[in-house]
């Protein structure tokens, strides 16, 4: 199984991501580490991803996942995945189920205003929600529960399933 933790910069996928991989046991890969260098200078120079820009990264994610899925069985992955035609090019990896981390605008732009990202400019966070297209078919988490409470969620969902 493979357990894509999505949603804008900064609703906290890479943490939540260590927290349930230790949990279960699962690896995590994080989506940023696979963007080309093309890609991070744009977002570094404050400048939004084209879906042109995403087909080449979104199809080097399935080929990791797989890989990782070939050797491991399960892996967790850290992705924005932000709309569905992007949701949709992951679920060619496999046995996919997403989760959502949802939170408004002014709960994400603090956590961003108050963290350091390697690429990912502040600025850049209004353009993801605008591009956001909420799941219908994803275990929905607040962000605002504590981190123990979102992966509790996140594993309770996972094996009610």
């Amino acid at each position: 199984m493979i357990v894509v933790l999505m949603g804008v910069s900064g609703s906290g996928k890479t943490t939540i991501g260590e927290v349930l991989g230790r949990e279960l046991g699962w690896p995590l890969i994080d989506a940023d580490d696979l963007h080309p260098p093309a890609n991070v200078a744009k977002m570094a120079a404050g400048i939004p991803l084209t879906d042109a820009d995403r087909w080449p990264w979104l199809d080097r994610i399935v080929e990791v996942l797989r890989e990782a899925t070939a050797k491991g069985g399960n892996v967790i992955l850290a992705c924005s995945a932000l709309k569905q035609r992007y949701r949709d090019r992951l679920t060619a990896a496999g046995d996919v189920r997403f989760v959502y981390l949802r939170g408004d605008f002014d709960t994400i732009a603090a956590r961003v205003a108050a963290r350091h990202h390697r690429y990912m400019p502040a600025s850049l966070l209004a353009s993801q929600f605008d591009a956001l297209e909420a799941p219908t078919d994803a275990i929905d988490v607040d962000v605002t529960a504590s981190v123990d409470e979102q992966v509790r969620r996140i594993v309770d969902a996972l094996r009610n399933e």
